[in-house]
């Protein structure tokens, strides 16, 4: 039986890592670091609700999990970050400069954002999450929600306005 569990667990987490990865990347506003140490915590909390939540949806448990632990975790000044002797491996990279340089682009802009605001901007237009949905996930009424993702993007708008116009 705890095998089953685990091989579950296992194979969920195979599945959904990538994408769990890049919401928790845009919930801290591009920081890989932040976002690797936030989706192991809500992965290890998942682990142990595990058998409570497999059948119904894991991934929604993490995305609440992630999306309040980057709130939190903004509010702290020092993440218990300590240097490594090793450095981790390069990936090998094609030419993919323009993809790189307006994702990091909209990073930069999402973590000019308050957590609130960015947490709910994410969740409504990156993981396409109804209002009702966001406003659980960030523990506030509706309203509230909606407030935050209309204001957020209006400042990535602002952000983003000096958008390169194509010549022609």
């Amino acid at each position: 039986m705890e095998q089953a569990r685990a091989g579950e667990y296992d194979a969920f987490v195979a599945a959904r890592w990538s994408v769990l990865f890049h919401l928790a990347r845009l919930l801290t506003g591009g920081d890989r670091h932040r976002a690797e140490d936030l989706l192991q915590e809500s992965l290890v909390k998942l682990w142990f609700v595990w058998p409570k939540v497999a059948d119904e949806a894991p991934e929604a448990y993490v995305r609440t999990v992630l999306a309040r632990a980057a709130a939190r975790s903004a509010r702290r000044r020092w993440w218990g970050e300590r240097p490594m002797e090793e450095l981790p491996e390069v990936a090998a990279a094609g030419d993919m400069s323009a993809t790189v340089a307006e994702r990091s682009r909209l990073e930069a802009a999402l973590a000019q954002l308050s957590p609130q605001q960015r947490a709910a901007v994410v969740l409504r237009y990156y993981q396409d999450l109804p209002d009702r949905q966001v406003a659980e996930i960030l523990g506030c009424p509706a309203g509230t929600a909606r407030s935050h993702a209309a204001r957020g993007v209006a400042r990535l708008r602002r952000l983003l306005a000096d958008v390169i116009e194509p010549v022609g």
